[in-house]
């Protein structure tokens, strides 16, 4: 491929879960839950825009069911295969899983600040943010050199997708506590085989309505 031609991520959140609505840690050391009736909606109507886009050549999940069961949905509908990417997974909150933030606070809230405070703090058992950082980087560099030149639909969570976002923008780690990403939504990122990237969009859910 023409090495000015970029490498389009298209990022989907996966759809609800029984545990999106209470806005419970929900990584992948939990229960892996799947897409509420609800979020089987969410994935219709996306698989709906973006068969009406198509533009997406290839479908990569995260290996967690519900972004499995948004994933499928979608290849289905464009009448493409699904290849599951370890890299693309949700941190892993230890022993958070499955709480709220007020629940943490009350329970750990020394380790609540530290996690808040820097990218290298971690819950018990868990993954920071630094090191999601470098996998999701990692996957990120590895995806664009497979998939040159193609638009290719990641269909992952919300901290490795506003971390891809917070890496294209060259964003200090804080901003990951600065974007809003809701179930189903789009976001885009073009990478160049240069390294350099662009944010072409955030939090798109207009094609839920």
């Amino acid at each position: 491929p023409d090495p000015s031609t970029p490498t389009t991520f298209v990022l989907l959140r996966h759809g609800e879960t029984a545990l999106t609505a209470g806005k419970r840690f929900s990584g992948s050391g939990g229960s892996d839950p799947a897409l509420s009736e609800a979020g089987r909606r969410q994935a219709a109507r996306t698989a709906e825009a973006l068969a009406a886009r198509g533009a997406v050549e290839a479908v990569v999940s995260s290996p967690l069911l519900r972004c499995r069961q948004t994933a499928e949905a979608v290849a289905g509908r464009l009448g493409l295969p699904v290849t599951v990417d370890e890299g693309l997974r949700e941190t892993a909150f230890g022993a958070w899983e499955g709480l709220t933030f007020g629940e943490v606070r009350e329970r750990w809230p020394e380790e609540l600040n530290a996690w808040l405070a820097s990218p290298d703090a971690a819950p018990a058992g868990g993954e920071s943010f630094g090191e999601v950082a470098a996998r999701v980087a990692e996957t990120r560099d590895r995806l664009r050199a497979a998939h040159a030149g193609r638009t290719v639909l990641l269909v992952s969570h919300v901290t490795p997708v506003k971390t891809l976002v917070r890496l294209a923008l060259g964003a200090p780690w804080q901003a990951l506590f600065r974007m809003e990403l809701a179930a189903a939504s789009l976001s885009e990122i073009a990478c160049y085989a240069d390294g350099n990237a662009s944010v072409r969009l955030l939090n798109d859910t207009g094609h839920l309505r």
